[in-house]
């Protein structure tokens, strides 16, 4: 009788949770209504067997449970209850999982005038491409990744000149417009997911996925990794600014073309002064952004899985062989090139190797630089006024 009593307090409580629950579905603000029907449809099934198999175990714990005079009898085989039983759980499960195929088979078909969006997954960042005028992407391979070209664009190709990069962790989109996604990765298994628009997929290395939707709704939403990718994923994070046409279009017109990324600057007259010092740490300060560092390493003193780096320059660190090191400009150089060469104590060997170019890490070695103890700032600043 304890355990009838126990089975019906499981159940009213579950139901009850359910229904006050605070954790329901965000908001949404896309056209995926039916992701929330499936899902729907799914509670509403699984809670009919959960209870209705257990007001069963009830009952019978009641109707047969132990009394003087009466006894167990072994029933071997009961055709008609085992007919039920098929019958019964074939129609749950093929409700179950239709209404799903259903939804996939549509999610995966977008609709002909859908604008394409390449979303590229990398240890612990998003980068997003357009294309370009011509409405193709440039072909892509893992051979022409570099530092900058973090998308492997072939160079050859004149459908890429035109594509149009953020290399950042917002993009922009224009409501009502539908949005064919292609997600690609370089590294690990990564999910792209936007929870208000019920809209997430994997990217697997070596392969393109693909889903489709239309906003609904303006706002700035956060896009999360929904697959373990590492020990940065919690940190895995971009953003999604759904706006009216005319602010996407003024956003996407000064989103800079592939050709325009692959021109070297020329170096202005004051590089050497103060003007350019400034500007070489806040173009560090974007490339710390656009290449994930934010995911390990903060700017504000507290640890994460890299060593914060406010104060690292001009610091001693200590070696996982007990060895110490001056934190200073070659130390950074070499440990951002091939940051598995040496461990720092405390702190475990997850860095990814970063394929820069020689201006990109001068940035970020003048970023971190400015981060660094009182005395390193002012030592870097008489530097750059000499």
């Amino acid at each position: 009788m304890v355990m009838a009593i126990v089975l019906i307090v499981i159940v009213v409580g579950s139901v009850l949770f359910h229904l006050v629950s605070p954790w329901w579905t965000t908001p949404l603000a896309s056209n995926w209504k039916s992701m929330d029907d499936t899902l729907t449809i799914t509670l509403v099934i699984t809670g009919v067997f959960f209870v209705a198999i257990n007001l069963f175990v009830v009952f019978a714990l009641i109707r047969y449970r132990h009394r003087e005079g009466r006894r167990a009898r072994l029933e071997p085989e009961n055709r008609k209850l085992e007919r039920w039983l098929i019958i019964g759980t074939s129609v749950g499960i093929a409700a179950l999982l239709a209404p799903g195929l259903l939804v996939y088979a549509n999610f995966v078909k977008s609709p002909p005038d859908a604008m394409v969006l390449e979303v590229l997954g990398q240890q612990w960042q998003w980068h997003y491409r357009f294309p370009g005028a011509d409405g193709k992407l440039g072909a892509t391979d893992a051979r022409f990744v570099t530092g900058g070209n973090p998308f492997g664009i072939d160079p050859g190709d004149p459908a890429g000149q035109d594509d149009l990069l953020v290399v950042s962790n917002e993009v922009h989109l224009p409501l009502g417009k539908p949005v064919l996604v292609l997600i690609r990765s370089h590294d690990v298994l990564h999910d792209f997911y936007v929870p208000p628009f019920r809209a997430r997929m994997n990217s697997v290395p070596g392969q393109i996925s693909r889903f489709w939707f239309t906003p609904t709704v303006e706002g700035r939403y956060e896009a999360l990794c929904a697959q373990l990718c590492g020990v940065g994923h919690p940190n895995m994070r971009g953003f999604v600014v759904v706006e009216d046409a005319a602010a996407f279009q003024a956003w996407q017109a000064a989103l800079p073309t592939f050709a325009k990324t692959q021109v070297k600057a020329t170096p202005a007259p004051s590089a050497e002064g103060a003007a350019g010092a400034g500007a070489r740490i806040e173009q560090g300060r974007a490339l710390s952004e656009s290449k994930g560092c934010v995911a390990c390493h903060t700017v504000d003193g507290t640890p994460r899985v890299g060593p914060t780096w406010k104060g690292l320059f001009g610091k001693t660190e200590t070696m996982e062989d007990g060895s110490r090191a001056l934190v200073d400009e070659a130390y950074l150089r070499s440990f951002i090139t091939d940051p598995m060469a040496r461990r720092v104590k405390g702190f475990p060997p997850v860095m990814p190797k970063m394929d820069l170019s020689k201006e990109e890490l001068d940035a970020l070695v003048a970023y971190i630089q400015s981060l660094g103890s009182a005395p390193a700032q002012a030592a870097t600043e008489q530097k750059a006024q000499r």
